[in-house]
């Protein structure tokens, strides 16, 4: 289980990153005052770290679940090849997501991403329910 878990780690990781160097690029190129991110207000900026910032955000909403899944698991010793592969495909599907949305970013394939890693979301923790 820990390496579902750790392959989002990095994905979330990865697009830290990114929003990190958009940032500090656009401020130093002036297409963002650099005031603006103390607190966040002014102009807007450039729709590129908008959609950077705003997958960044997604990645620390439902996923939370999916790590505390995950850390039950472990810590109660109950893996499982069923819980695995719906973890993996959790994972993959939030790959799917954030790929769809720092690219061509289309509403409904990014939700439809978004919903089918939120049932596997939900399928994990009725599995918890029923193992527990």
């Amino acid at each position: 289980m820990i390496y579902p878990m750790f392959a989002l780690v990095l994905l979330t990781i990865f697009v830290g990153v990114r929003l990190g160097a958009a940032r500090f690029a656009n401020a130093r190129s002036g297409k963002v005052k650099g005031s603006y991110y103390r607190l966040m207000q002014g102009d807007a900026p450039p729709d590129g770290e908008l959609k950077l910032a705003r997958n960044f955000s997604n990645l620390f909403e439902t996923p939370v679940l999916f790590h505390v899944f995950g850390a039950i698991v472990i810590a109660k010793n109950l893996a499982a090849p069923l819980p695995l592969a719906l973890a993996w495909s959790y994972v993959a599907l939030r790959a799917v997501h954030t790929a769809i949305h720092l690219s061509y970013n289309h509403p409904i394939h990014r939700f439809l991403a978004f919903l089918a890693s939120n049932i596997l979301l939900l399928a994990m923790w009725v599995w918890l329910a029923v193992v527990l």
